[in-house]
Order: structure tokens, then C-alpha cells, then sequence
């Protein structure tokens, strides 16, 4: 097997070779991916793959992000968001107020509401259903992609049931989809320093294989550059790549609908003497996510992580889509300042403008990618 240190021009063109073929990379080809110093051809490649499946299309779509809570049971080292009871900042979302924010979202055009949280160490299961519930009843063409997979392992605790029974609880009093957080990176050592006490990836895989047999639609996620390898951001994506395999196998299920790729902001975290990742890595990243996962549609450049600038530049690196106009974001605060960035927000005519600047065409889309076409232009 190849090392990650030995590379060289004809070993990426063997890898070219099989990217313009359509055909398969394996891990030793990602391996000489990470090791290529030619970057600007990596990208050239995971912009033929993007091309070839997008076209010059940009996806985006209008949504509002809800963070219930951020108090947590958990202690995760990279987390920034986190506060324990009674500490100074933690909050927690009455239904009520739910719902209110998302009449607001819908009442502003959002198709679509994302709704996550801290594993709350009191709170009931009722209170997730009857949130659930209280959306749809106020918002019934809203879809409400709600609840990463940590977040579905802690309700089956506190409920007392399977993660099937979790799901399908979830899935009659509202729940659309759901959204792909808490991956983190798959694999034991970068576990156990990191996120220790977080639920490891056999629970993780569980949930998603659990949802996409029920029909349920998912995103994945990858948060990069803090403590893991390159060689483990690769293991990462094959794991993936493999149960989208299983995934698509399966007749009437679902599967995963995009890959988002997570670059670690270290401020305000345990982590924050760690430099975090650089332009160039982030780019890198992206397209080899294109490369490796050519049985996910989509690959997301997630503008309140990786930067606007930085977002438009990834459009030609691999992704074609940029999420949405999110409004609010409180997981990750990029700046320094406490509460600094909690407010991101870009109206569908920035969207635009960032999309078309950069030399795609924009296309609204639902959760599931099926594009949205309005009678007239709104403003937001």
C-alpha cells in the first residue's frame, strides 16, 4: 500500500485516469489525492465530477436554523456551544417559542426549519414530539429536518425505547428528515481525545441506517481539522461511501441526500490553541469529498463555517450547494467575542449575487433538492 508520504504527477494521473472514466477511487487513490502537492489539479478533477452531476447549477434554499437549547450532558472538547445548567448563557426554548420562530421563518419564505440541540439532561420526550407537532400544525408546508443522531440515541434513553420506535415517534408527529451532525470523525483514537462520552460511530450508523430503511432522507457530516489525520478524514468518507451503498441497495428506503463537510473553528473551545484549518485544507477537503463519495449527490460548502469568500472559490473545488440563508446560528461562532456571528444570516438576493459572481447559476431548492420555482422574486 501506498504511503501517504509517496506521490508523485503519474500517480495522480492514474487517478485522473479513473475520475474522467467514472470509475471508482479506492482508498489508496484518496491517499494519493491527500499526498499530491497539486492541488489546483484536485480541484480540476472534483469540478469535473460536480459538472458532471450539477451542471452549472448552485443550490441554496430558504431556511432558519433553531437551537432549542445548548444546555448539555455532554463536555466535548471541540464544542464551543455547550453550557450546563445554570451557567451564565444557557438557555432553553419553551415549545412555544419553537413554534413562534418558526411561523416568523415561514412567514419570510422558509421552506425549510433545522432544528438541533444540547442532549438536555431533564427534559422529557413529549416535549421533542409535541414541538414537532406544533410546527407542522402551524407550518404544515414546512419541513422540519430536526435531531442529529446523538441527539436520537439520547431521546431513545430518555424514552426508554429503540431508535426505531424513536424515529417512527418522531416521523408521526412531524419530523422530515434528518440533518447529518455528531459524526465528528470515525474513529476511536480521535474519539477518545475529543469527544469522549459522545456516542461512537456504530451508534451513529445505526440511526442513519435505521431512518434511510424507514424512508427517511439524511445528510452526513465531517467536522475536519482539529486532532484527526488526513488518513482519518479518508477512513471517514469510505465509511460513508459504504453505507450509502448499503443505503441505495435497498428498495423503497432512502439514503443520504448530501455530505457536509464541517471545518473546526477553534475559538472559545478546549481545543482553541489548535490552529484549525488553513484555506488551502478546506479546499482540499472539499474536493476530495467530491472525489471519494460519487454515490452522494451532494457535497455542501457551508458558508457560516468555511466563509462566504472562501464558499464561493469551493463552488469550482467540488460543491454545489450552499445551504441556505440561515438567519441563525448558534453552534459555532466564528470571531472571538462571545455571541460574536450568532446572527449569519444572507438574504436571497446575496445568494444570488455570491452564486452568480462566482460563475454558477443559482437554484432554489426543498430539503430533498427538488427545486423551487417562485411566480415572482421575493425579498427576504
Amino acid at each position: 500500500m501506498m504511503t501517504y508520504q509517496e506521490t508523485s504527477g503519474h500517480a495522480l494521473a492514474g487517478v485522473a485516469e479513473k475520475v474522467q472514466a467514472g470509475v471508482r477511487l479506492t482508498y489508496e487513490d484518496g491517499l494519493t489525492l491527500l499526498a499530491s502537492r497539486d492541488i489546483h489539479a484536485i480541484g480540476r478533477l472534483a469540478h469535473l465530477v460536480r459538472t458532471r452531476l450539477h451542471g452549472q447549477k448552485v443550490y441554496y434554499n430558504r431556511n432558519r436554523h433553531i437551537n432549542y437549547t445548548n444546555v448539555c450532558a455532554l463536555s466535548c472538547k471541540f464544542c464551543s456551544f455547550y453550557r450546563k445548567r445554570g451557567e451564565e448563557g444557557a438557555y432553553e426554548m419553551p415549545v412555544e417559542q419553537v413554534i413562534e420562530v418558526a411561523k416568523r421563518a415561514r412567514e419570510q419564505g422558509a421552506t425549510e426549519v433545522h432544528i438541533v440541540g444540547g442532549l438536555h439532561p431533564w427534559q422529557k420526550f413529549d416535549y421533542y414530539t409535541s414541538m414537532l407537532a406544533g410546527i407542522r400544525a402551524a407550518c404544515p408546508d414546512v419541513h422540519i429536518k430536526a435531531f442529529t443522531a446523538v441527539e436520537i440515541v439520547h431521546l431513545s434513553r430518555i424514552a426508554r425505547l429503540s431508535i426505531r420506535e424513536v424515529l417512527v415517534a418522531l416521523r408521526e408527529a412531524g419530523l422530515g428528515s434528518l440533518p447529518g451532525g455528531g459524526a465528528e470523525i470515525f474513529d476511536d483514537r480521535v474519539h477518545d481525545e475529543v469527544f469522549k462520552g459522545k456516542v461512537r460511530e456504530d451508534k451513529w450508523f445505526e440511526v442513519h441506517r435505521m431512518a434511510h430503511a424507514l424512508g427517511i432522507y439524511s445528510n452526513a457530516t465531517m467536522l475536519y481539522g482539529h486532532v484527526e489525520t488526513p488518513q482519518e478524514r479518508l477512513g471517514h468518507l469510505i465509511k460513508l461511501r459504504e453505507l450509502q451503498d448499503e443505503s441505495l441497495a435497498r428498495e423503497g428506503g432512502a439514503s443520504f441526500n448530501c455530505l457536509v463537510p464541517l471545518s473546526f473553528i477553534p475559538e472559545q473551545s478546549e481545543l482553541g490553541a489548535l490552529p484549525g484549518p488553513t484555506g488551502l485544507s478546506d479546499l482540499r477537503t472539499l474536493a476530495i469529498s467530491r472525489l471519494m463519495l460519487d454515490n452522494v449527490p451532494h457535497i455542501k460548502a457551508f458558508w457560516i463555517m468555511q466563509g462566504i469568500g472562501l464558499s464561493q472559490v469551493a463552488l469550482s473545488w467540488g460543491c454545489d450547494d450552499l445551504d441556505g440563508t440561515v438567519v441563525w446560528y448558534d453552534i459555532t461562532k466564528r470571531g472571538g467575542n462571545e455571541g460574536k456571528g450568532t446572527h449569519q444570516e444572507m438574504t436571497v438576493e446575496q445568494m444570488h449575487r455570491v452564486i452568480r459572481e462566482a460563475g454558477f447559476v443559482p437554484v432554489e431548492r426543498d430539503t430533498l433538492y427538488r427545486e423551487i420555482a417562485r411566480q415572482a422574486p421575493e425579498r427576504q
